[in-house]
């Protein structure tokens, strides 16, 4: 380790959908927050880690800041908020876009409440020509003030090196935290559950997402065989979600089993045999015990 080896935690926010977990993805080399087109497909904090040889970023993916309209909201929103206080770097995560409207407002408000350095990203110039992504620059620059201000594509991985160098000069010397090969903290039971999410994200029609939740019942080792059984609950809140969620003689259960199972047998390196079932828990989001039963616990925002 270097004798002035630098070390700290990096947040992410932004609105929903502005590319934070593709970001924090492209940063580590490895896919571990999945990704939809849908809102608030981030519901949990997570932390990555990318180390270098003179410095380690712990990194904090947060749900989307928005107006919440239940529990579950209020939680996503409050892990969200919560993390401003306690990083070194905030990495604020724009969409190019020329007006700044209500959601960036209201990011900015929680921004003025802060004393942690913030840097503006602004995300998918790919989207753009790159004489405007100056207009969006100049329409930024004055409502903050800013340590940096970072064009960068998450998708196509544009300035993202350039990104992680300039972060390493603002964190403080300090020692590693986690061994230089982790490159998460979130625990298998959890990834798993979050790739099949995913796929129930983007197979789904827009209304049914945000009411889902994953639980793993049953993740273990076969006995004498290099087979991983996994037994998982998708949850929903109505029965006609339900029988959209299981399609026409299974289909669309069979189709989200089948694309979830390739990338978990990825990230857990070897084969997978994978059940999954359906259940109703009407109004879950609004539900404190349920809420934590899933794994969205209070005690995160509570430390």
């Amino acid at each position: 380790m270097l004798k002035n080896f630098k070390s700290g935690f990096v947040t992410l926010i932004g609105r929903p959908n502005v590319g934070k977990s593709t970001l924090m993805n492209q940063l580590i080399g490895q896919k571990i927050a999945i990704t939809s087109d849908k809102p608030q497909t981030t519901r949990n904090r997570i932390q990555t880690i990318v180390t270098r040889e003179e410095g380690q970023i712990v990194f904090i993916d947060t749900p989307g800041i928005h107006t919440p309209k239940h529990k579950l909201g209020e939680y996503m929103v409050s892990v969200a908020e919560k993390t401003l206080r306690e990083v070194d770097v905030v990495l604020w995560l724009i969409e190019p876009d020329k007006t700044i409207g209500k959601g960036d407002k209201y990011v900015l408000e929680q921004l003025k409440k802060t004393k942690t350095p913030v840097f503006l990203i602004i995300n998918k110039i790919d989207t753009l020509p790159k004489e405007e992504i100056f207009d969006v620059i100049n329409k930024y620059k004055d409502q903050y003030d800013f340590k940096e201000i970072i064009p960068i594509s998450a998708l196509r991985g544009e300035n993202t090196d350039d990104l992680i160098k300039i972060l390493l000069k603002y964190l403080p010397e300090g020692p590693q935290f986690f061994p230089e090969d982790m490159i998460t903290d979130q625990p298998e039971r959890h990834l798993v559950a979050e790739l099949i999410r995913e796929k129930a994200l983007r197979s789904l029609s827009q209304e049914i997402p945000h009411g889902i939740a994953v639980v793993i019942d049953k993740m273990k080792n076969r006995e004498n065989s290099d087979i991983i059984d996994i037994d998982a609950t998708i949850i929903c809140e109505k029965d006609s979600h339900k029988r959209i969620i299981i399609g026409k003689q299974g289909s669309m259960l069979k189709k989200i089993g089948s694309q979830a199972r390739g990338e978990i047998e990825g990230l857990l390196g070897t084969k997978v045999f994978m059940q999954l079932w359906v259940k109703i828990k009407k109004d879950w989001r609004d539900s404190d015990f349920l809420i934590k039963n899933f794994g969205y616990d209070q005690r995160e925002i509570d430390q």
